[in-house]
């Protein structure tokens, strides 16, 4: 006799299948773990360097390019002619139109402010 080819296929189907359904509702069990360990609102977007180049190669140049030529986000080049220090302090902190805030540390603001005012 000879044996069906497709049935290996099919228990591969129906294993695939429970198998999906198996994960995802492990997921959803895990889902308040990992929001936990997330911390406080679930901010990821920290920087732990302190040189202002760095921050904005880590969190800036999506949108502002590599060249702070813009893209999404402003062209950055010669900004500091147009608003003050403070202005784009308050920016990098509270966020303005599209940018979100706080991608910058609090007491590393103040630095990168004063090296994005300084940008020709």
């Amino acid at each position: 006799m000879k044996k069906n080819p497709v049935i290996p296929y099919i228990l591969i189907l129906v294993f695939g299948i429970v198998l999906v359904f198996i994960l995802s509702f492990k997921g959803l069990g895990d889902m308040k773990e990992v929001a936990k360990d997330k911390g406080e609102g679930g901010k990821t977007t920290e920087v732990a360097s302190s040189n202002p180049e760095d921050i904005y190669k880590s969190t800036c140049i999506g949108c502002h390019g590599d060249q702070y030529q813009g893209g999404m986000g402003p062209a950055l080049k010669g900004i500091g002619s147009k608003i003050t220090k403070d202005q784009i302090k308050d920016i990098i902190t509270h966020g303005k139109g599209g940018m979100p805030p706080n991608l910058v540390k609090p007491e590393q603001a103040d630095a990168m402010a004063e090296w994005v005012s300084k940008i020709k």
